[in-house]
């Protein structure tokens, strides 16, 4: 399990000290995000991608939930009520079921992708200023340590907080 630790910084240098300091604690590339005011330089930066700066992940696990019950909920309708015979047909809600989680987190995750991430909305002020955000995804038992090195390394640096889990797939 990874948590996600949430670090404002005041330009594009310290970003780019951070960035190298992380790679020297071993964090991989792809675990370090940054993301900045829209036409901002981050060069040399690993930024933030569609994962991280939409609600794309929470609105594909709510679809795939609410489609999967809709799924069942149409599928035992339909298997109440046959089209062809007289009996009920409660394979249709064995496929039905899935069916409907999968169009649910398809549908929903086409949504959540245009709707920008609503954890983020606190750090807007910040990056409408000029500063860069740092989300960095550390595994649960290197946080502490991750964490002071920043601190003790970029005092200039402000820690937001951190994420009590995040999605294992971004």
């Amino acid at each position: 399990m990874r948590k996600r630790i949430y670090f404002l910084l005041p330009d594009l240098t310290c970003a780019q000290q951070t960035m190298r300091d992380l790679l020297l604690a071993r964090v991989e590339v792809k675990h370090i995000h940054f993301l900045a005011k829209e036409g901002a330089d981050l060069s040399g930066l690993h930024e933030a991608n569609l994962l991280q700066t939409s609600d794309i992940v929470h609105a594909a696990e709510a679809g795939l939930v609410i489609g999967g019950l809709c799924g069942l909920a149409v599928g035992a309708v339909a298997a109440l009520y046959p089209i062809v015979g007289t009996g009920p047909q409660w394979e249709t809600v064995i496929i039905t079921g899935p069916l409907g989680s999968l169009f649910g987190a398809w549908v929903s995750s086409m949504i959540g992708s245009s709707v920008p991430n609503s954890r983020l909305k606190q750090f807007q002020p910040a990056l409408a200023r000029g500063m860069i955000l740092l989300m960095v995804d550390v595994p649960t038992g290197r946080v502490r340590e991750i964490s002071e090195m920043l601190r003790d390394h970029h005092p200039e640096a402000d820690m937001e907080g951190v994420e009590p889990a995040i999605p294992a797939f971004p």
